[in-house]
């Protein structure tokens, strides 16, 4: 695997985050992301040469919490580190920009990924409210 280059909040195009995305969801539908990446406090995307295959989003409460937000590699290039790197990259950034608290939201299957970026788990709740 050819080395990942990390870059933060640069200008990313929808085409090549839905690219992404597709390769990382399955049944994932075309959508225009910028007007996320407008309101993120960053985001971190993942390069391999001039390919996008990682990206993390961070949005934040504008006061001292922040929250990663579709984290995703692409498919073939997952259990690489790239993952992890886009993360504790989005974390370090996120506490030079005066957050406290960094939240994520994962599937149980995802677990042993995000306590290997630091995260423990925490009560929670979420409520899904449009199908």
């Amino acid at each position: 695997m050819e080395a990942v280059e990390l870059r933060v909040s640069e200008p990313v195009s929808d085409e090549a985050l839905n690219g992404l995305f597709a390769s990382a969801w399955e049944g994932h539908a075309q959508r225009s992301f910028q007007p996320v990446l407008s309101r993120s406090l960053l985001y971190v995307c993942a390069y391999a040469g001039r390919e996008l295959v990682g990206f993390v989003n961070v949005a934040t409460d504008g006061g001292q919490h922040a929250f990663l937000l579709d984290t995703c590699v692409h498919g073939r290039l997952r259990r690489n580190g790239i993952g992890k790197a886009l993360v504790r990259k989005a974390v370090q950034v996120a506490s030079l920009a005066g957050i406290t608290w960094v939240h994520v939201d994962y599937e149980p299957s995802l677990h042993h990924f995000y306590q290997a970026c630091g995260f423990r788990p925490s009560a929670a709740g979420v409520l899904r409210v449009a199908a």
